[in-house]
């Protein structure tokens, strides 16, 4: 299936490792020149490795989303080096696992700051030009926490279910969609495991093994496949789909 992205630029932050890399692969297979950025300079060396192996293009950046100062510069820099971003895909790392009382107001703060301001920064940013061509993308990956809690991680669950909010509500403006992982197999979800399997004092193997019954198609996910239905939602053949919360989960989310 021709995508008719052939050209495009996105930009995928938070692209070094993980669901974003995977993201931005997906994209460049397309043939979409891509812009990715992390704090990790062997995280991105090694997407520009696998973009480019992809028969792609790259252009990494080091880029903090704590700081906004830096927004306008790299952007300019994206626009000037690759051309104006047409698919811009916002993500994001995850907070540190956490209960929902007790927290520092200062961790919500920063939390808030990196996941949230950050992103609606950056697309405030990009939407202009988008709208002056007539053509733009973005896509917003949050988790299935926002709309299924998920135990001991309450800033997580808490901040993308804004994301959700703010992603619906800028639907009625542009094409914005979002899409939600359930378990697909990252550096994080195993980090995540293994907190659970310490906290709950049983192995490793036990807590992936009661997540797999929780999983209709009873696996993990591939991030290949999460990459490539972001690619989707970014193409011409998805032109009619706003405002979606598209899930890659195997069917694990119960709620509707």
């Amino acid at each position: 299936m021709n995508l008719g992205l052939n050209g495009k630029v996105a930009l995928v932050l938070a692209s070094s490792r993980g669901l974003g890399q995977a993201m931005a692969v997906s994209l460049a297979r397309e043939g979409v020149k891509v812009a990715v950025t992390g704090r990790n300079p062997e995280g991105l060396k090694k997407s520009v490795e696998l973009i480019e192996a992809a028969g792609g293009t790259a252009l990494a950046l080091s880029w903090d989303l704590s700081d906004p100062s830096v927004i306008d510069g790299l952007v300019s820099k994206i626009e000037k080096e690759l051309g104006p971003i047409d698919i811009l895909v916002n993500n994001t790392g995850g907070p540190p696992p956490t209960l929902a009382a007790g927290q520092d107001p200062a961790l919500w703060q920063k939390s808030f700051n990196d996941m949230i301001l950050s992103l609606i920064s950056i697309t405030d940013r990009v939407l202009p030009g988008m709208r002056q061509r007539k053509w733009g993308r973005i896509i917003t990956s949050t988790t299935s926490g926002a709309i299924a809690p998920i135990k001991n991680l309450a800033i997580s669950n808490t901040l993308r279910a804004a994301l959700l909010g703010w992603s619906k509500t800028l639907a009625a403006e542009v094409a914005v969609n979002v899409i939600m992982p359930g378990r697909v197999v990252t550096d994080r979800l195993r980090q995540l495991d293994e907190a659970r399997a310490q906290r709950e004092n049983i192995s490793y193997d036990s807590v992936v093994q009661a997540s797999l019954k929780q999983i209709p198609a009873g696996r993990y996910g591939d991030p290949q496949e999460y990459g490539d239905t972001a690619a989707f939602l970014a193409s011409q053949n998805a032109s009619y789909i706003t405002g979606s919360v598209i899930r890659v989960d195997g069917g694990q989310i119960q709620a509707i």
